[in-house]
């Protein structure tokens, strides 16, 4: 999935309000950016850390720069936009280019389901229905190690039990852990953020929600998903 518009370095001043980044151009110019990411985004917003963003001349936006990557200058990169999972994995799906998932022709995507809420995708026509719940992983605080989530996540946890239900209907329930950081080799649990959520995935896992982690091929020209990652249930600090 390549970017609409080519990215361009910039340095971050400052991430606040959740959707704002203060930047500053190569050119000296500080402009403010919409940062598409609700999170936390522990260890990826530092004063002066290396940033890409993509320019729009969109007269419908405010602003005219969005935030899309983290340049850890040294080889690898982080992905920050949260609505890319969805995009990428959807684009894949109906590419069947996810071997696991491949021999679901029916694709559809923001499907009502739960209490008041719409599933990421419901793939269809191979036995039994599949509910996928997609998440963006970009927290890592060990080297190698992707965890999930950075802050509390009450609708996470929401969606855990949404899908366990879904199990005990009788259909097949996923959670998708999209990893956008090109430097994990395995994903785990923020334990220690959130027990709740913790909690919540294992007992969706012992009713037979089944769990899978993508990594991201990542640079300033796009977002692609390159491959499945091992997925270790165990608390954070036991690598």
């Amino acid at each position: 999935m390549d970017f609409a518009t080519p990215l361009i370095p910039a340095r971050l001043i400052r991430r606040y309000k959740r959707f704002l980044a203060d930047c500053r151009l190569e050119d000296g110019r500080e402009i403010t950016a919409h940062c598409a990411n609700p999170g936390s985004m522990m260890g990826l917003k530092d004063e002066g850390c290396k940033i890409w963003l993509e320019p729009n001349d969109d007269p419908k936006k405010k602003l005219k720069y969005g935030w899309r990557l983290v340049d850890h200058e040294n080889g690898h990169f982080t992905g920050v936009d949260t609505s890319v999972p969805n995009r990428a994995l959807k684009a894949a799906l109906l590419a069947h280019a996810i071997p696991e998932l491949a021999a679901y022709p029916l694709v559809r995507s923001e499907v009502k389901y739960g209490q008041n809420s719409r599933i990421d995708f419901l793939l269809s026509g191979a036995g039994a229905d599949l509910y996928v719940e997609v998440k963006s992983v970009t927290l890592s605080r060990q080297a190698g190690c992707a965890e999930f989530p950075d802050s509390v996540t009450a609708r996470g946890t929401k969606h855990l039990a949404e899908l366990t239900e879904m199990v005990a209907k009788g259909h097949r329930a996923m959670m998708f852990y999209l990893v956008q950081r090109t430097d994990a080799e395995f994903v785990t649990l923020a334990e220690d953020i959130d027990p709740t959520y913790a909690a919540a995935f294992d007992k969706a896992r012992a009713a037979g929600v089944d769990v899978m982690a993508y990594g991201c091929d990542i640079s300033p020209a796009g977002i692609s998903i390159r491959g499945p990652l091992p997925f270790h249930r165990a608390p954070s600090g036991s690598f």
